[in-house]
């Protein structure tokens, strides 16, 4: 291995490896804009996911080599064609699957740094030289950001700026067209075992009409999955939300989290772009532990039934699990209450008319 700190000056060359998920490389965006912050001149490189860059392949001053997993093995040559002939001075990566172990052969660098043996996984180790330290108890974001540290670097600060587009915005203030206070209801994550039930975010959605006098806008990608889950929440509602489902582009969601005033959600990609763009976030979090994946500013609003989950389907407190164990069980997000998330709904819109008022 080579040691942590034999990289002391600025590299000139820098090659990110992590291509999905949504949420993820969201994650990695602050590690850029610490690399820009205090190394400007270095150049940056990222290989990610072809949907992923759909939502950040705008971001100023890194260069995107675009991987196309559904594509086999031509996505692959295609990679390797783009970097063939090219070294970088050292590899972040930053994904531990087999696919992207793999990916990781067409990047020339004598640096590899990848993750900690606890938290590595496929032969993760066989791809690297260099490993992050090895912590316990870190927000996913943490865990990206220490990337940097056997480069000497520390990320001191946490910051995103996400280019939004201002057609995405005016797609936003078109169908969120002033300040009345916005619920934006984003109901499914790609682990179909994190989903809550339709009828419960239907229960919230009319909480949030009647009782609060709120607008609320239900959000989802053009998946039929996501369509007929959406329709089975207006099925259930007594009220009619805003139907944007498979109506926005990932630059339009991210303009509609930007306006909303809060966003409900299990633990996904809209998650973590709400957060990115300041907008507090509801999360549900039961097949999941919201201290390493939930929304990294602010998880006050979050109900949290990861214990609970742990004591159910484990027969063990959380604290005894493995850092970062999923709990995706049938059932596990039964456990999360619609009175708790109505309780947190009604805190925040308290919390939210207090601070107008002053």
């Amino acid at each position: 291995m080579i040691r942590p700190d034999s990289v002391a000056t600025a590299p000139a060359s820098l090659c990110i490896l992590r291509t999905s998920a949504i949420g993820d490389v969201t994650h990695v965006v602050p590690l850029l804009r610490t690399v820009q912050s205090h190394w400007p001149a270095t150049r940056l490189t990222w290989l990610i996911g072809k949907l992923e860059h759909r939502l950040l392949g705008d971001l100023p001053g890194v260069e995107f080599i675009v991987f196309d997993k559904a594509a086999g093995r031509s996505g692959y040559r295609a990679v390797r064609t783009q970097l063939a002939g090219r070294r970088f001075d050292a590899l972040l990566h930053m994904q531990v699957a087999l696919r992207s172990n793999l990916l990781s052969l067409a990047v020339r660098a004598p640096l590899r740094i990848g993750y900690d043996r606890a938290r590595a996984k496929d032969l993760h180790g066989l791809f690297v030289n260099c490993r992050i330290p090895a912590r316990s108890g870190e927000h996913v974001l943490d865990a990206m950001g220490s990337f940097l540290e056997p480069l000497g670097l520390k990320q001191d600060q946490v910051r995103w700026d996400l280019p939004i587009p201002e057609s995405a915005r005016a797609f936003a203030r078109d169908h969120l067209p002033d300040d009345e206070p916005t619920l934006v209801v984003c109901p499914v994550s790609s682990h179909r075992l994190r989903n809550w039930r339709p009828e419960r975010y239907a229960a919230v959605i009319d909480h949030a009409t009647h009782s609060l006098g709120w607008r609320v806008a239900l959000c989802g990608g053009p998946s039929a999955f996501e369509r007929d889950f959406g329709d089975a929440i207006l099925a259930h509602a007594r009220s009619r939300p805003l139907d944007l489902i498979g109506k926005d582009t990932l630059k339009q969601l991210l303009a509609v989290l930007e306006r909303a005033t809060l966003v409900l959600c299990p633990d996904s990609g809209p998650m973590h772009m709400a957060n990115a763009v300041g907008t507090p976030v509801l999360g549900l979090h039961a097949a999941s532990n919201p201290a390493r994946s939930g929304p990294y500013s602010d998880r006050q609003w979050c109900v949290d039934r990861y214990d609970a989950a742990a004591r159910r389907f484990r027969h063990k407190p959380a604290a005894a699990l493995a850092w970062g164990s999923k709990l995706e069980y049938p059932g596990v997000m039964d456990l999360i209450e619609t009175d708790a998330v109505i309780e947190r709904l009604e805190a925040f819109a308290t919390r939210a008319v207090g601070a107008q008022a002053r």
